[in-house]
């Protein structure tokens, strides 16, 4: 049985202040509660120590890392110091490492061997761009990037990451793929695991939809069939958005 998760990405908001009231709401509702799904939290680094506690319900993970140990890499943070601290995911590949700083799919790459390396979970997100979506391109343009990245590891670790599907033509733009056009990416994505390792590997792995999910569509986005749960961006920022959003899986 694939696991559900429901993960905030904050990206760059919320004060300090701000963040310790969301996280502290989010685990009291949750306190008491059956899980049924797993719930993370991708806080700013600077706010992780403040906020991981390994007996919350809401587990902590970095939205960025490094994939060297050490070194003279200014503002930089290493897996293994994400680690020391008690992080226990990190979120690689998004979208906006991609197209703003310009992380290659062979950047990535390193960065999930360091992660893995660490004990950290991967989310690893992957997606297309109106132009590859319109074009027909958008199968191939995914495939190639979880390919380039992922499909060097062996069984044991490919099964300790979770995919992020995030269409970056959904993500900020109140664009969202309809549940039949996220399912089937999903679908694909899940085939395309299939045949580079196993059907029962590719049914194992949980893949996660990341485009503008929401309390009004996330229902219908996250009960389809291949789609085990969503990466919120905008809608992780409020407690009772995000609260609607896990109660998907009540």
């Amino acid at each position: 049985m694939r696991k559900k998760i429901v993960a905030g990405n904050w990206k760059m908001n919320l004060s300090l202040e701000e963040g310790q009231s969301l996280h502290k709401t989010i685990n009291s509702e949750l306190e008491g509660a059956s899980a049924n799904c797993e719930v993370y939290h991708f806080t700013p680094s600077i706010y992780l120590t403040s906020l991981i506690n390994e007996d919350q319900k809401v587990q902590v993970g970095a939205q960025n890392g490094h994939p060297e140990k050490s070194g003279a890499f200014t503002g930089e943070i290493s897996m293994s110091q994400l680690k020391a601290i008690g992080t226990q995911a990190v979120l690689i590949g998004h979208s906006e490492r991609r197209q703003l700083f310009n992380e290659s799919d062979s950047f990535l790459k390193e960065k999930v061997d360091a992660a893995l390396s660490e004990g950290l979970k991967v989310f690893f997100c992957c997606g297309e761009s109106l132009e590859q979506r319109e074009n027909g391109d958008y199968n191939t343009t995914v495939v190639n990037q979880l390919k380039n990245a992922l499909f060097h590891l062996d069984s044991t670790d490919f099964q300790k990451i979770v995919i992020a599907y995030e269409p970056i033509w959904a993500i900020g733009t109140g664009k969202t793929a309809s549940p039949e056009q996220a399912n089937e990416m999903h679908q694909n994505i899940r085939k395309s695991f299939a045949h580079a390792y196993s059907k029962e590997i590719a049914e194992d792995i949980s893949i996660l939809y990341g485009g503008s999910c929401k309390p009004s569509n996330a229902s219908d986005l996250l009960t389809q069939s291949d789609i085990d749960g969503g990466l919120i961006g905008g809608a992780s920022l409020k407690a009772e958005d995000f609260l609607a959003i896990i109660s998907t899986y009540k």
